[in-house]
C-alpha cells in the first residue's frame, strides 16, 4: 500500500492487472459453468423421453388388456425396459449435481423407487395375467408423470440457476471493472494529466524565459517529485539567467568603455606622434578623457633624467600647478581642471605604478591612482599597459628625432668643414704661401719680372679660390625639394643637359625609403661634380645617369663619350674628384672612375645603404640596433675629414 501511494506506475500497474485479473476471472468462470451446463440439454431431453416412454407404456397396457397377446406382452415388456434404461442412462445422471441432498437427486432416486418398487411390478403382473386393477395402474402411471415433470422442471431450474449465475458473475465482473477502470481514470487525470500539464506550462514558460512560473504539485508520486525538481530548477535558473544578464551587462558595459577608451588612445596617438616636444599638451586631453571613461585618476607621468637617476615629474592630471620642469609656460594643458585633485593617498586610494619603457631602456614610471576597495579589472590594466607602452613609443620616438636632429647637425658641421678644409681653406693656404714668397722677394729687392710670375700664381689661385668658393656655395643651398632622390636627379639632369646642349639620358629603379636623407644628398652631389666634369673637360656629346639597387648594393654610374682619362686615377689638383672618393668614403662604398670601351668616361659609385647594413646585422636578432638607441654612434666613429677608424 505504501508503494502504491508513492508511485503513480505502481497505480497504473495494479489498475491495469487488476483489470486483467478481473477479465481472466470471468473468462474462467464462464468457461467452468459453461462446461458444468454442457449434459443440461440432454438430461432435460432424456427427462422428456421418460414421460413420453409412460405414455407409451400406458398405452401398450391398454392395447394388451383389449387383445392379449404375445405380441403385445413384449411390446409392454420392451416400453418397460427403455423406461428402466433412460432412468439410469449417463445422460440423465450426469446432469445430476454430485450432492446427494439435492433436490434433483432426491427427485431423481424418488422416481427410481417409485418406479422400482410400485410401477414396474404392477407392469410386470399385468402382462403376466396377474390381477391388476387398470384404473389403479393408470393412477400409478400419472402419479411417475408427475414425478418426472418434478424431475424435468427441477432439472430446467439447475440449467437456469446456472445461467443466471453467469449473468450474475459477469456483471459483477463488469462492474469491479468499470470502478477500477474510473478509479485509474481518475487517477490518471489528477495524478498524471494534470501534473503534465503544469510541467508542459513550466516547460514552455522557460523557453521564453519565464522562470517564474511553477507547478507546485503536492504528494509523493513521480510526477510530483518532477515537479518539484522542475520549480526548484526554474528557481535556479532564474537566479543564474539573472546573474548571466548581470554580468553580460556588466561585460557590455565593460567592453563599450574599453572600445571608448581604445579610441581614445587611436586618436590621442596623433596627438602624440605629432605634437613635437610638447608632451603635456599632446597627452593630457587623452589621459583626462581616459580617466572619465575608465573611472580612475589622476594620473602622473615621471621620466628618468638621462644622466642620473633622479625622476622628473613631467605631466600630472588634476594638478593645481604646473610641473617643476614645464617647457612652456603658454601651455596651459594640465591646469584645465575646474576642481584640481591632490596626490595624496588617503585622497586617491591606491596606485599602480606601470613602467615606461622600450625594450630593456627604461624611460619612465606611469602612475596611476583608482579608488581604494575597487581593484582594476583585468581589461582597464591591458589598456593602462597599452597606455604605457604608447607613451614609451611617443618619448623614444622624440627623443630619437631630437637626437638625431642633433646627429644631422653635427654632421653638416662636419661636412662644410670638411668641405672647406679640403678646397678653400687649401687654396687660401697657397696663396697665403704665395704671398709670403712675394713678401721676401721684395724684401730683397727682386725686380718686377721676376715677381710677375709670382702674381699670375696668386690670380690663378684667387680664381680657384673663387671658383671652389662658388661650388661650395652651390652646394650648401642644394635641397631635395622633389618627393625623393628620383625628383632631385631629374631636375639636375634636365639642368645639365641644358648647359651640355643635348639631353642627358636617366635611369632611376630605387625601392621608395631606401636612402636616408645624408645619403641622398652624398649621391646627388656625386652626379652633379660627375656631370660638372662632362660639361667642363669631357667635351661631350652624350652623357647618362644610372642609380639602380642590386645585391643589396646602391650602383650609381656615370658615362659620357668624351676625350675620356689619362688612367684611372684622380688628376692632380682636381679637387672635384677627391671629394667625390671622400663622398663615397663617407657612404662605406668605393668610386670607381674608367674609360669606357666605346669612348669616354665611366664613373661608378658603389655602396650598401644603412638600412640594407642594419637588416644584415640585427635580422633576427630581436633587439634594438646600438645605432638606433645612441645615434651619436655613428658620428663618433667618423672624424672631422670623413674617414672611418
Amino acid at each position: 500500500m505504501k508503494l502504491l501511494r508513492h508511485s503513480l506506475v505502481a497505480r497504473i500497474t495494479a489498475s491495469l492487472l487488476a483489470i486483467s485479473a478481473m477479465a481472466l476471472v470471468s473468462i474462467v468462470v464462464t468457461m467452468t459453468v459453461a462446461a458444468d451446463s454442457r449434459g443440461d440439454a440432454a438430461a432435460i431431453n432424456m427427462a422428456g423421453s421418460l414421460r413420453m416412454n409412460t405414455y407409451q407404456i400406458v398405452s401398450a397396457l391398454q392395447r394388451f388388456d383389449q387383445r392379449p397377446g404375445a405380441e403385445t406382452r413384449a411390446q409392454v415388456a420392451e416400453l418397460a425396459e427403455r423406461f428402466e434404461q433412460r432412468l439410469a442412462s449417463p445422460e440423465l445422471n450426469d446432469a445430476l449435481p454430485r450432492a446427494q441432498d439435492h433436490a434433483l437427486q432426491h427427485q431423481h432416486r424418488q422416481l427410481q423407487t417409485r418406479w422400482a418398487e410400485e410401477l414396474a411390478p404392477q407392469v410386470a403382473r399385468a402382462t403376466a395375467g396377474g390381477d391388476v386393477a387398470p384404473d389403479a395402474l393408470r393412477e400409478t402411471l400419472d402419479e411417475l408423470v408427475a414425478e418426472i415433470d418434478a424431475l424435468v422442471t427441477l432439472l430446467e431450474q439447475n440449467s437456469e440457476s446456472k445461467i443466471q449465475l453467469l449473468s450474475a458473475l459477469q456483471i459483477l465482473f463488469l462492474a469491479l471493472t468499470a470502478v477500477v477502470v474510473v478509479i485509474a481514470l481518475y487517477d490518471i487525470r489528477h495524478n498524471l494529466v494534470m501534473p503534465l500539464r503544469h510541467l508542459v506550462v513550466l516547460a514552455r514558460e522557460a523557453a521564453h524565459r519565464n522562470f517564474g512560473h511553477r507547478t507546485r504539485l503536492s504528494g509523493s508520486d513521480e510526477l510530483a517529485l518532477l515537479g518539484r525538481t522542475f520549480d526548484a530548477m526554474a528557481e535556479e535558473l532564474g537566479t543564474s539567467y539573472a546573474e548571466l544578464e548581470a554580468r553580460a551587462t556588466s561585460k557590455k558595459a565593460e567592453l563599450e568603455r574599453s572600445n571608448r577608451a581604445m579610441q581614445v588612445m587611436h586618436d590621442g596617438s596623433r596627438a602624440l606622434y605629432g605634437g613635437g616636444n610638447d608632451l603635456c599638451a599632446s597627452a593630457a586631453p587623452m589621459l583626462r578623457r581616459l580617466e572619465q571613461l575608465l573611472d580612475i585618476g589622476p594620473i602622473r607621468l615621471s621620466l628618468n633624467a638621462p644622466h642620473d637617476d633622479r625622476e622628473i615629474p613631467i605631466l600630472a592630471t588634476h594638478s593645481p600647478r604646473r610641473p617643476e620642469y614645464c617647457r612652456d609656460h603658454d601651455c596651459h594643458a594640465c591646469l584645465l581642471d575646474p576642481q584640481p585633485l591632490k596626490l595624496q593617498e588617503t585622497e586617491a586610494g591606491e596606485s599602480l605604478l606601470l613602467p615606461v619603457s622600450v625594450g630593456d631602456l627604461m624611460l619612465g614610471t606611469l602612475e596611476v591612482w583608482y579608488p581604494k576597495g575597487s581593484p582594476l579589472p583585468d581589461s582597464v590594466r591591458r589598456l593602462l599597459n597599452a597606455l604605457a607602452d604608447q607613451l614609451a613609443t611617443a618619448i623614444y620616438l622624440q627623443r630619437r628625432i631630437e637626437e638625431q636632429q642633433q646627429v644631422t647637425l653635427m654632421n653638416e658641421r662636419t661636412i662644410i668643414a670638411r668641405e672647406l678644409h679640403d678646397s678653400l681653406a687649401q687654396s687660401l693656404s697657397y696663396l697665403k704661401m704665395q704671398v709670403a714668397r712675394l713678401e721676401r722677394m721684395q724684401a730683397k729687392g727682386v725686380g718686377p719680372e721676376i715677381q710677375a710670375p709670382v702674381f699670375d700664381e696668386l690670380r690663378t689661385g684667387l680664381d680657384s679660390a673663387y671658383r671652389q668658393l662658388r661650388e661650395l656655395l652651390t652646394t650648401f643651398r642644394l635641397k631635395l625639394e622633389g618627393p625623393g632622390l628620383a625628383s632631385a636627379l631629374h631636375q639636375t639632369v634636365t639642368e645639365f643637359g641644358e648647359r651640355l646642349g643635348t639631353r642627358v639620358a636617366l635611369d632611376v629603379d630605387l625601392p621608395p625609403h631606401l636612402l636616408n636623407p645624408n645619403e641622398e644628398i652624398h649621391v646627388l652631389q656625386v652626379v652633379r661634380e660627375s656631370l660638372a666634369n662632362v660639361v667642363k673637360h669631357a667635351n661631350a656629346h652624350w652623357a647618362a645617369v644610372s642609380v639602380s639597387f642590386r645585391a643589396a648594393r646602391v650602383h650609381a654610374v656615370i658615362e659620357d663619350d668624351g676625350v675620356g682619362l689619362a688612367d684611372n686615377s684622380s688628376p692632380p689638383m682636381h679637387y672635384g674628384l677627391v671629394i667625390m672618393r671622400d663622398r663615397a668614403e663617407t657612404l662605406g662604398g668605393k668610386l670607381t672612375l674608367s674609360n669606357r670601351a666605346q669612348g669616354g668616361t665611366r664613373v661608378e659609385l658603389v655602396f650598401t645603404p644603412q638600412t640594407a647594413r642594419l637588416i644584415s646585422q640585427h635580422v633576427g636578432a630581436g633587439s634594438i640596433p646600438a645605432t638606433l638607441v645612441d645615434p651619436r654612434a655613428d658620428a663618433i666613429a667618423t672624424d672631422h675629414h670623413g674617414n672611418r677608424d
